[in-house]
């Protein structure tokens, strides 16, 4: 891994002899403890910079160890590759150079060509670890995705959580197969065309097993997050702290061949610095990629609607490559479902998605009634591949009260025209796991904390959220395994009555959006939009060269009339999303004479070839 900086952690030389380094400015002394051998604390080397090294014969890969500050407190190594016993258990050195990868001639796949599913590891499968969604595979490129996103896999507390409240930013889950495991599941996605993006959380740490605040001034109180303590990005002894996030992020796309970032609520990542870190970030990744003929992407997740993030350095951006537009979700729920709670009260108006549609943010600047004040930035400008869209996500429905989904509150017909929005659009899709047959399961809140006084204060602040939602029955217990298990997947239901035909649906989405030339080319100036409020029909009509799709959506709950102006001729049916005509059915509009013209059901979508 090239990162300009001596390697930190414990490195296994090949020898027999492990290099150990870490920063730890608050400790005077630094020893190595074998917890599972009778030697003496093996002392580290002060490097009089914050920190410590040495390099010790006998050492090798497997060895189980701590890192004992000052001679009195034992503690985790925060560069832990893997922590088989758990948070508060020892690390284990973890010999990078071993594996043998079935795809060393994997380079990635360009942005454009990303169709993302986002997945839990532990509730996809039965198994709830990464051989279990590699067995599942098959099945997501016979749905035709081309890019899996896995929610933080980083070592978190007990066996269930959503990975949000990981401690060790280095150490793949135990439960979940450790290192090795998810070596195997990139190299078998790899083997299968898709790409891997992993979800990071660089904005906090965890409350239980997060060990950092003894080695050094990992963060700072100077910014506060709704999660836990702000990271020190840009205060005291923050130069070692960048390098360790940095470090982090070549770590996973170096040792694990990670093919994309995504980076958690970049919103709560505070640095007031000349140089942003998501910059330093990006340059770095970057350069990386450029350097070994890859292709690596970092998409941010932020509430901000702020086109700083992904516009290049050059103009005052962070450069990164892509980031999550929730306002595409937000007025395409908002119009379906009527809710109008929270910030949904921002959107609900037809007007709404199409703007989302042809410009991406729908707040660009204007007044937002749920923050009480002006937000976001225009995005008709920036590259419509550097937007993620999405009708669900882990966050959409799991912070809901009982985390159900969708399908809890819209017809199989509603779903499928929100389904065709998000994967007929020119932005990136994302789906999010289940959603393709309409799965039934939800995906509520869970952990499993082994300290009381938190899993108390966590079932308080889970209650104390939805006190208004009494009307909506009780809140599930977060900590119950219960709650976890009711998040499992069961993905028999695909072959059930209208979640077959959701299922057979969302393929033939996938297929035209892979294999239509017009389709495929996401560029702003090849789309043509029509939105008619009163009717609530959107058509829109995209070419490549000489050929062109038009693309139909009727949001009302009446049968629509499509305006002749719209096109004239034959036009050939590519897709009806009620299935109530076959794909080859051939349509004439003649003129002005009525009888001729298109009607679409209601909620309902079709595409054409002109």
């Amino acid at each position: 891994m090239q990162n300009n900086q001596p390697a930190i952690g414990a490195t296994p030389l090949g020898d027999g002899s492990t290099s150990f380094r870490v920063w730890a400015p608050r400790a005077h002394e630094v020893a190595v403890v074998l917890p599972q051998s009778d030697l003496a604390p093996l002392p580290l080397q002060s490097e009089a910079n914050g920190y410590f090294s040495g390099t010790f014969a006998g050492v090798a890969a497997g060895t189980r160890y701590f890192y004992l500050l000052d001679a009195t407190l034992k503690r985790p190594d925060p560069v832990s590759r893997y922590q088989p016993e758990g948070v508060d258990g020892p690390s284990q050195v973890v010999d990078l150079s071993t594996y043998q990868w079935m795809t060393p001639e994997w380079r990635g796949l360009p942005l454009e060509q990303f169709i993302i599913y986002e997945l839990h590891v532990g509730t996809f499968t039965p198994e709830g670890t990464f051989d279990g969604v590699i067995n599942r595979l098959d099945y997501l490129c016979e749905l035709g995705i081309t890019a899996v996103e896995l929610m933080p896999v980083a070592q978190f507390p007990g066996q269930r959580n959503w990975g949000y409240d990981g401690t060790f930013p280095f150490a793949p889950q135990n439960s979940y197969g450790g290192p090795d495991g998810l070596r195997r599941l990139v190299d078998a996605c790899h083997a299968r065309g898709l790409a891997v993006i992993l979800d990071v959380v660089y904005n906090h740490l965890g409350p239980e097993g997060n060990y950092l605040h003894a080695f050094g001034l990992y963060f700072t109180d100077r910014y506060q997050t709704p999660w836990g303590d702000a990271v020190n990005f840009d205060g005291p002894e923050s130069d070692p702290v960048r390098q360790y996030f940095i470090t982090n992020a070549l770590y996973w796309i170096a040792e694990f061949q990670i093919d994309a970032l995504r980076l958690d609520a970049v919103h709560g990542i505070y640095d007031f610095s000349a140089r942003h870190i998501l910059q330093e970030l990006a340059e770095t990744v970057h350069g990386f990629a450029a350097d070994r003929g890859r292709q690596i992407y970092l998409i941010a997740e932020s509430d901000l609607n702020d086109v700083r993030l992904i516009k290049p350095s050059d103009v005052g951006g962070f450069g990164l490559d892509a980031q999550w537009n929730d306002d595409f979700h937000h007025a395409l729920r908002a119009l379906l479902t009527n809710d109008r709670t929270g910030y949904y009260q921002d959107f609900g108006t037809f007007a709404d998605l199409v703007k989302s549609y042809r410009e991406g943010f729908v707040l660009d600047g204007a007044y937002s009634a749920y923050r009480k004040h002006r937000h976001g930035s225009s995005s008709a400008d920036v590259p419509t591949s550097t937007l993620v869209v999405f009708s669900q996500n882990h966050d959409q429905v799991g912070n809901r009260m009982r985390g159900e989904r969708l399908t809890a509150h819209l017809t199989p017909h509603q779903l499928l025209l929100a389904a065709a929005m998000v994967l007929l659009s020119p932005y990136i899709p994302l789906l999010f796991m289940g959603e393709e047959y309409a799965e039934t399961a939800p995906f509520p809140y869970f952990v499993s904390h082994s300290d009381a006084d938190l899993v108390a204060a966590v079932r308080a602040g889970r209650l104390e959220e939805f006190a208004a939602f009494t009307d909506q029955g009780t809140t599930p217990d977060p900590q119950a395994e219960a709650t976890f298990l009711s998040a499992k997947l069961d993905p028999e239901q695909r072959h059930q009555g209208h979640q077959r035909s959701i299922f057979d649906c969302y393929r033939e989405l996938i297929r035209l959006r892979k294999e239509c030339p017009e389709l495929t080319d996401l560029s702003r100036n090849r789309l043509e939009l029509h939105a008619d409020e009163a009717k609530q029909l959107l058509a829109v009509r995209r070419n490549a060269g000489i050929n062109w799709i038009l693309c139909l959506f009727n949001f009302s709950n009446q049968d629509c009339m499509v305006p002749p102006f719209l096109t004239n001729g034959t036009l050939r049916l590519l897709f009806d999303s009620t299935s109530r005509m076959p794909p080859g059915t051939e349509h004439t509009i003649y003129g002005t004479r009525p009888a001729s013209y298109l009607s679409l059901p209601p909620y309902s979508c079709r595409v054409y070839r002109i």
